[in-house]
């Protein structure tokens, strides 16, 4: 008699088997999706004790799916572990400390999977800073979210991290086009000449 239904989000199925077999027999049922569009649907279709999310799926990315979980004030209660092979991916968009999921580093073994679902399942039960109105704010994009607002930081503790991590990420893209635009004025020079 499984009474846990646990949902894992992984485009791996060596991954998806693996939690399945490390998890303690009959005390869970294991529900698998293997990219995010998959996982969200589940996740709205049915009521599960814990999801596992890979951070980088095809489709919807766990970072997108991670959005829409904390923007539904039934689903943020739900424990959560984000699972990545690199946590520089999921530390770019979410600061440590992680404070309402628990983060499983890839590959892991049975004592660490254990380990990361109860500590989620602690952090679950934390009382939560943001307002409940926070869903509606994120999905519709009103309530302040523009940043002149003072709440802004309140309810989206995350966004100045977010903003800058994406102003770098614009100056990066900026300095690759400039270098493109180089290349490309020295093949048309190139070309200008060859032409002669």
């Amino acid at each position: 008699m499984a009474n846990n239904k646990i949902l894992v989000i992984d485009d791996t199925t060596v991954v998806r088997v693996k939690v399945r077999e490390m998890l303690p027999p009959g005390n869970f049922q294991v529900l698998e999706a293997k990219d995010g569009l998959e996982g969200l649907k589940l996740i709205r279709k049915e009521k599960f004790s814990l999801i596992m999310l890979d951070f980088l799926l095809p489709k919807m990315s766990g970072w997108e799916v991670y959005q829409e979980i904390q923007a539904q004030p039934d689903l943020r209660k739900t424990p959560l572990v984000v699972m990545s092979g690199r946590k520089e991916e999921v530390t770019e968009k979410i600061s440590e400390p992680f404070e309402h999921f628990e983060f499983l580093n890839k590959p892991f073994d049975q004592k660490q999977l254990i380990s990361s679902i109860k500590a989620a399942m602690a952090k679950a039960k934390q009382p939560r800073k943001q307002p409940a109105t926070v869903g509606t704010a994120h999905h519709n994009g009103t309530n302040g979210t523009n940043g002149t607002n003072g709440t802004v930081s309140a309810e989206f503790p995350n966004s100045s991290a977010e903003i800058h991590a994406l102003n770098e990420k614009m100056a990066k893209m900026q300095t690759e086009i400039d270098g493109l635009k180089k290349q490309l004025t020295q093949v048309v020079a190139y070309i200008k000449q060859k032409i002669k």
